[in-house]
């Protein structure tokens, strides 16, 4: 006995994982009784199903880890329903379990493992094909080797929660709240490693940057709730052009930005840029329908920059992107105002 209370202190304190501690539970269990197979349960009471998580097996029984069986029909359930936690007549007591007669189980022992809150998470088990009395403390050994699962489960469970809640408070800090692109801040995050990445494999990157021209119109019009469907659509139209390695966030207001690598070669860059620029205006331009509210829409200003390895940072490569989109603005209104 001083052998496992030394093991059991060495197992809990060094386990890391569920699977880290409940291994050498199952071997201890196998130890104090005698049985040929030691197992660890999830219940899914949902969909009425029990699984065997981690299985040790020593003789000719093989409880297969894996193993899914409907619950109604396990000895677990049997067990927990008649709060008769050890048989050793199982053929007799239990005949009719279709799991218990595949398997050869004569000899059960078993303890529910409860969560805090009460939830039923599963089952520690033992079994055997032969019989078997109870050892003298073994049920009570079951019990606290439960009580460790269960413990050990919840902290995953609460480390998991706290992945997904930082997860989410990521995506929050990193993304537009109203178009679910990525924003500024993820922008310029995404931008500097796609420079770096251009400067290892010497290759240049596009910034286009997005203006929509008559936005304030759309805005004036039909009103804010219109305008804030008519970026949404906008951007669910960026999404479409973006390759594998591109990115498109909102910028703020009514502009955007797109991404993404270009040429390795200089002399390919001015025919990658108009490429890049015509790709992104083309997405831009169509017809809209926003809920009651139709509209045909001639595109956006897209100015884009071609910027050569090691050459412009992101905010330098950001501010020239803005200032030939503004240029292209400015040719548009002027060729707008020219007669006929």
């Amino acid at each position: 006995m001083d052998h496992l209370i030394d093991q059991l202190s060495v197992t809990v304190t060094s386990a890391r994982t569920l699977e880290e501690l409940t291994r050498p539970l199952l071997e201890m269990l196998e130890s104090v009784t005698g049985m040929e197979s030691t197992y660890l349960t999830t219940i899914d009471l949902q969909h009425s199903v029990q699984e065997i998580l981690y299985a040790r097996n020593i003789g000719r029984m093989e409880i297969p880890e894996g193993l899914a069986v409907p619950w109604g029909d396990t000895l677990c359930k049997r067990a927990l329903d008649a709060n008769v936690p050890f048989a050793n007549d199982v053929d007799v007591r239990w005949g009719d379990s279709d799991a218990a007669r595949a398997l050869g189980i004569q000899t059960y022992l078993s303890t529910p493992v409860h969560l805090t809150d009460g939830e039923l998470y599963g089952t520690l088990c033992a079994a055997s094909s032969g019989r078997h009395e109870l050892p003298p403390k073994a049920q009570r050994m079951l019990s606290m080797f439960a009580t460790l699962i269960a413990q050990q489960v919840e902290r995953e469970q609460l480390l998991q929660k706290l992945l997904q809640a930082n997860a989410r408070l990521t995506a929050l800090a990193t993304t537009d709240p109203l178009t679910q692109l990525a924003n500024r801040r993820a922008l310029k995050d995404g931008l500097t490693r796609m420079l770096a990445l251009g400067a290892r494999q010497g290759s240049a990157v596009l910034v286009a940057f997005v203006d929509l021209d008559g936005f304030k119109a759309i805005n004036d019009t039909h009103g804010h709730d219109v305008g804030d469907l008519f970026l949404i659509a906008m951007a669910d139209r960026l999404r479409t052009v973006l390759r594998t390695e591109d990115m498109a966030a909102r910028w703020g207001g009514d502009e955007f930005v797109v991404i993404g690598l270009g040429p390795d070669r200089l002399d390919q860059l001015p025919a990658a840029r108009l490429a890049f620029q015509e790709r992104v205006l083309q997405a831009t331009v169509g017809d809209y329908r926003l809920d009651s509210v139709a509209l045909a829409y001639p595109g956006a200003s897209v100015g884009v920059l071609g910027v050569a390895p090691q050459t412009q940072d992101a905010d330098e490569a950001l501010k020239a992107a803005d200032a030939a989109m503004y240029r292209v603005k400015q040719e548009r209104r002027a060729a707008a105002r020219k007669p006929g």
